[in-house]
This record gives C-alpha cells, sequence and structure tokens, in this order.
C-alpha cells in the first residue's frame, strides 16, 4: 500500500500515530440488513491520513468480509470532509528524519481486489496518495465536484506506488495515467468523471446515499455468485485476448446454468419478485489477480 500523501513521502511504522484512537477505531464497520457493509475511514481531525494501524484495520476487515456471507458489497467512505489525505504528517517526518526509523511489514495492496464481493469508493475532499491507491483499488468510484484527487508521488521523489501504475491506464487510458502520475496535479471531481477516474459526480449530501444506493440494488438484486464471477472474469480477461475471453466466458457460463441462483433468477423475474439468493459460502475461493500464464508458441 502506497507511501505518499498530499504533502509528503514514505509511510513508517507506528501505531496510532496520532494517539487518539484505538486501532479498532481507525476503521469503523457498519453491515445493514441488506448485506451492505459501510467502511469509515475515521480520523477526520487529520483529514484521515493513513497510519499503520489504519492499514492493518482496513486489511484485516476486508479479509473478514471476503469470508462472511452475510456481506454482499462493500462501501468504502472517509468520515468528516476528506475521504483520505495521503499518509500521516508525523510518520513521515520520523521516515525522513529519523536513522533509527523501521519500516513495517505491511498487508498487500492487492487486498482489495482479491475480495470477491464489489467495493465501492465515495470519495468527497481530499483524495491524495496512498488514498488515492485505496480509491482506485475500488471496483467503482462516486465523488463530488469538491473532491481533489492527486497521486501527489512525484511531488515527493517518489515512484507510482501500489499498483498505481498498472490500475490507473486501465481505470482512464494510458494518457490520463501519464499525466496524472508524472505531475501529480490536483483533479477536481468534475475532472475525475470525465476522464473516467470517477464513474458518478453527486452532490457531498448525496454522496454516500448514492453509493448505499447502488450497493443495496446489488445487495437486493444481484446472485452474489454471479457478482464474484464478473469480478473475476474482469481481472483475468484484462491479461487476455478476445477470444480467450469467449472461451472463458462460455466455460464459466456453463457453470452459472449449473447452479441454483441461474432458476431462482428467471424464476423471480417471471414471477415478479426480488429474487432470494444465497450469500457467497465463506469458502468461496478469492479473486486471482495473477495472470495466466502466457501460453507456449510452437517454433
Amino acid at each position: 500500500m502506497g507511501d505518499a500523501s498530499a504533502t509528503a513521502g514514505n509511510l513508517g511504522a507506528g501505531g496510532p500515530a496520532a494517539g487518539e484512537l484505538a486501532p479498532e477505531d481507525t476503521v469503523l464497520r457498519e453491515l445493514d440488513e441488506d448485506g451492505v457493509l459501510l467502511l469509515t475511514l475515521n480520523r477526520p481531525g487529520r483529514r484521515n491520513t493513513w497510519a499503520y494501524d489504519m492499514e492493518l484495520r482496513y486489511a484485516a476487515l476486508l479479509e473478514e468480509a471476503a469470508t462472511d456471507p452475510a456481506v454482499r458489497v462493500i462501501v468504502l467512505t472517509g468520515a468528516g470532509e476528506a475521504f483520505c489525505a495521503g499518509m500521516d504528517m508525523e510518520l513521515l517526518r520520523r521516515a525522513t528524519t529519523d536513522p533509527d526509523f523501521v519500516r513495517p511489514v505491511r498487508p498487500p495492496a492487492t487486498i482489495p481486489r482479491t475480495v470477491p464481493k464489489p467495493i465501492i469508493a465515495a470519495v468527497d475532499g481530499a483524495c491524495a496518495g496512498v488514498g488515492f491507491v485505496q480509491a482506485l483499488l475500488a471496483d467503482l468510484r462516486f465523488t463530488t465536484a469538491r473532491s481533489k484527487w492527486t497521486t501527489a508521488f512525484t511531488r515527493r521523489g517518489l515512484i507510482a506506488e501500489d499498483t498505481a501504475s498498472w490500475l490507473l491506464p486501465r481505470v482512464v487510458g494510458a494518457g490520463h495515467a501519464a499525466d496524472l502520475l508524472m505531475s501529480g496535479r490536483v483533479v477536481r471531481g468534475d475532472e475525475a468523471v470525465r476522464i473516467g477516474l470517477a464513474g458518478r459526480l453527486v452532490e457531498p449530501d448525496e454522496l454516500l446515499p448514492a453509493a448505499l444506493d447502488w450497493a443495496r440494488d446489488v445487495a437486493r438484486n444481484c446472485s452474489p455468485w454471479a457478482v464474484a464471477q464478473v469480478k473475476q472474469q474482469l481481472a483475468a480477461d484484462d491479461a487476455a485476448s478476445l477470444e480467450q475471453s469467449r472461451l472463458r466466458a462460455n466455460t464459466a457460463l456453463d457453470l452459472a446454468r449449473s447452479m441454483p441462483d441461474y432458476p431462482e433468477g428467471v424464476a423471480s423475474f417471471r414471477e415478479r419478485r426480488p429474487p432470494r439468493f444465497a450469500g457467497l459460502p465463506a469458502d468461496h475461493p478469492r479473486i486471482d489477480v495473477e495472470p495466466p500464464p502466457a501460453p507456449r508458441v510452437r517454433v
């Protein structure tokens, strides 16, 4: 997970960097009756800047959600007037001035992409550095006109961190990705939507309701098994040829037709009633983010 912020450089070790919150309070968890899990980055007094305890808490909550059949969709947001303004300044100061500072072992940045459930980021205010990466790791993003997106990496003497150079071109295209990663300039919410970085622009007081509405619609009406398969398709097909994608889809479609969600989906549509889809079992496979090996070419 990334090391840059809107104001400075590298993440290092540290428990509660601000000292004001217990680790379990750095990310709040709320699960509703529809199976929508709301995760809130909770350091509003510091614009939800990232610290090691927050990172561990967020990773643990995602791991828990991945195996919880009650969780169908995840919404990530920030408390107060920021999504995440980047790395905590005290950690950055120590990382750049303290010769005894030791960087911790950190969870893989790719955890959100391996969770077999949709993750939507509701982004308002500052979204910088590691916060930018967390939003990028979500499956889709809603934002506001007043939001400020910036990678910030090169302005702190850093490279594109934690999957940013892989994900961003796939989200906004190579040209926009080069612009944002090389310049580290600030992008407002309207531009973020225009270039495809975010999918929807809403008013600040409508942001979380809009994200929750999307999540609840999916949770109530879509097969968790089918949604997980689509997330796997998106991960695998990015490195596949058109024909490979077609063949994989045919195989997956045969499997889908053998699953109980298929007749239930058709029956609920015909009977004009809400579907009764089961949640994903705890042992459902995680999304495989490793590309398949390239086929051997005979010469």
